[in-house]
């Protein structure tokens, strides 16, 4: 996993093949480099080949919602390198470790983080994070492998960044914070500003 720079992750639910360059740099400029476009998305793949040819060199592009190894495949063959799932299925992992991409699988109990991590993953996905809280991420903090990345996804405010990042959490994947179907560039990177804003602030003397 990408460990420079902000550990935030840009979902783009809902994204177009001809906005999703303008919005790609406008997260980036923002200093948000790791963006995935769900594989739920229509044409999805087209979107993140267009991210890849023009932010690739630079940024971490990939997909979520990736529930098979086909899909795995799919995204390797244009070049996404980062490999997201709502869920645990090793089978995804393994593919995505074999295709040297990152893997970030979605957990939420105990059992299936440490199936995860077993597995290879690179990262884990705590989805959905509101679930869990962030007493329930100390909780399982207490018992992961040390140096184990833990992204929150699902239900994590901007404004609570640093109540996340106390129980333990190493960065954020966000949707509608950072993008909505039909924002434009302009609403990307005000959204994008304020979120980076609110990182800086909160990971103020917090190791990540």
């Amino acid at each position: 996993m990408m460990t420079d720079g902000r550990n935030l992750i840009a979902i783009l639910r809902g994204v177009t093949p001809d906005t999703v360059s303008d919005i790609g740099h406008a997260l980036f400029d923002c200093g948000i480099a790791r963006i995935e476009v769900p594989l739920n998305t229509h044409r999805a793949l087209d979107s993140i080949a267009t991210l890849v040819d023009t932010l690739g060199d630079r940024a971490l592009i990939g997909a979520g919602t990736v529930i098979t190894r086909e899909q795995v495949r799919a995204v390797a063959e244009i070049g996404g390198r980062l490999i997201v799932s709502p869920n645990f299925d090793p089978d995804v992992v393994q593919e995505t470790r074999r295709r040297a991409l990152v893997s970030m699988p979605g957990v939420v109990t105990p059992s299936e983080c440490f199936a995860a991590l077993k597995a290879g993953a690179d990262a884990l996905k705590l989805f959905p994070a509101f679930h869990v809280g962030p007493d329930g991420l100390a909780a399982l903090r207490a018992v992961l492998p040390r140096g184990c990345a833990i992204y929150p996804v699902g239900g994590v405010a901007p404004e609570h960044f640093g109540q996340w990042l106390a129980a333990g959490a190493d960065g954020f994947g966000l949707g509608g914070a950072l993008y909505q179907p039909g924002d434009s560039a302009a609403i990307v990177g005000r959204k994008a500003a304020r979120v980076v804003a609110q990182w800086d602030r909160a990971t103020k003397g917090v190791a990540v």
